[in-house]
């Protein structure tokens, strides 16, 4: 996954104070103000997370992202998926992968007992089906066997969140 280059800058008002007790405890942990300002304010699954929606968004290399999304919401602990999934995907995809997305974040919040995060019920649900194959034998299949987060998206695919094929 490709670097994010910074182009912002973020503005703060402290107390000479607040500033050097801020640089202190950067020193202690080894890090530049900007980097532990960061590390205190962002979760690494949070910056994960973000990452890795943001590779979905490029069309050659969404089924790997996709795939690496299903791997980060399996082995998090319940506390850093709320965590990691609670600010909304930085990019705009298409409504297929935003879907997607949304089933997939849906699903691992329901596998760890947690409300969903607000911002899936504000992606809108696909308006035509769309299948995990295009063998049309196996529709009636998957319209019956796919997990309940796809099917609400319109999405019918065979394996969720966990499975690998």
């Amino acid at each position: 996954m490709a670097k994010e280059t910074k182009s912002t800058q973020l503005q703060i008002r402290v107390t000479r104070t607040q500033k050097a007790a801020i640089q202190h405890a950067a020193d202690r942990a080894g890090l530049d103000l900007s980097a532990y300002v960061l590390s205190r304010t962002l979760s690494a699954e949070s910056v994960r997370f973000q990452g890795i929606v943001a590779a979905c968004a490029n069309e050659e290399s969404s089924r790997f992202a996709l795939a690496e999304l299903n791997s980060l919401l399996t082995e998090l602990t319940t506390e850093e998926l709320r965590v990691a999934v609670s600010t909304p995907p930085a990019v705009t995809l298409p409504p297929f992968l935003a879907n997607y997305v949304a089933a997939m974040v849906e699903s691992g919040c329901a596998r760890k007992s947690l409300a969903p995060p607000p911002w899936t019920r504000a992606v809108e649900p696909l308006a035509e089906p769309a299948f995990g194959t295009t063998l049309d034998g196996l529709r009636l299949y998957l319209l019956t066997h796919s997990p309940p987060p796809f099917r609400r998206r319109n999405l019918f695919i065979d394996a969720s969140l966990g499975a690998q094929i």
